[in-house]
């Protein structure tokens, strides 16, 4: 049968107007379409909802019944659109994100309170993964991805990008010595991921005009263990600057190559499903995350 909600509401709209012509005028329809559509609802119902006299219109039994119906469905209808409005302005509900072990403790975790203060109806959940998750299968409704996007059907929306760095502690250089050209690394305990390979690539150039690819001595999966590790002088590593900068400035990392070094961002995005309307909830959180992220030191530091 499939009645729609425009031919319900033209048969409201034409008893409440009480003829065929006020309604087509208040609905901004022709006369002769809203009187197609009331005929196309009766045909579809299979039954005559309105008597037509010269005069004037009056309802059947079988109308009076079913204008009780249609005016429910078009109060649910109007109800749930402006509970929808009010969501939009005062977001609420559960709210599932994921991102990277040190993305969400070095600069999610910190944004928490704040973003509670804002929108107190949101329940936010906080998932972490090193790798990329189906969003869909772990019901996930925003993910934070660090590095290049691949192609994919998930909407995306940039937060902000961070330098990487060569680092390690004043007491391992002490300990084993400063390396002073690229090449000498290869004398030293570098820490690097077990996957994916590209951020084995530091920012550096090495002997052969390349970029400095390095085969690390220890391996991890979590970019936290391996800052970790680092804190604890087991070795060099190259980190973002999100997770390390609060290090530096304390003096508990240091910079290796600083002149050397290239300017290597690490792109940031949210990602979550295309909608033909974001939800407020998740935009709400990414809006609050952009404007955070910008007055960060992280995305304003310079190279050296």
């Amino acid at each position: 049968m499939k009645v729609t909600l425009d031919e319900l509401q033209t048969f409201a709209t034409v008893v409440d107007t009480g003829s065929i012509t006020a309604a087509a005028e208040q609905l901004d329809q022709t006369v002769s379409g809203a009187s197609r559509t009331l005929g196309r609802l009766e045909e579809k119902l299979q039954t005559t909802l309105l008597r037509r006299t010269t005069r004037r219109l009056e309802l059947t039994e079988e109308g009076k019944a079913f204008l009780q119906h249609t005016r429910e469905i078009i109060g649910a209808v109007e109800n749930a659109e402006e509970q929808l409005a009010a969501r939009r302005e005062r977001p609420s509900g559960r709210l599932r994100v994921d991102a990277a072990t040190p993305f969400m403790l070095h600069v999610i975790v910190p944004l928490v309170a704040g973003y509670r203060a804002r929108y107190p109806q949101v329940e936010l959940e906080l998932n972490s993964n090193e790798g990329v998750i189906d969003l869909l299968e772990r019901r996930t409704d925003v993910a934070i991805r660090i590095g290049k996007l691949k192609d994919s059907t998930l909407h995306s929306r940039p937060v902000g990008s961070s330098r990487i760095r060569v680092l390690a502690t004043p007491e391992y250089l002490k300990a084993q010595g400063h390396p002073k050209r690229v090449d000498d690394l290869a004398k030293h305990s570098l820490l690097g991921f077990t996957q994916p390979e590209s951020l084995n690539v530091w920012p550096l150039i090495g002997p052969d005009n390349e970029p400095c690819r390095i085969e690390p001595t220890i391996a991890a999966s979590s970019g936290e263990t391996l800052r970790q590790l680092a804190l604890e002088s087991a070795g060099i590593v190259c980190l973002s600057d999100f997770m390390t900068g609060r290090d530096r400035r304390e003096g508990r990392l240091v910079q290796l190559f600083p002149r050397q070094t290239q300017d290597v961002r690490q792109p940031i995005n949210a990602v979550y499903y295309r909608n033909t309307a974001i939800s407020a909830r998740i935009a709400s959180f990414v809006d609050y995350l952009v404007e955070a992220v910008k007055a960060t030191e992280f995305a304003r530091s310079p190279v050296h």
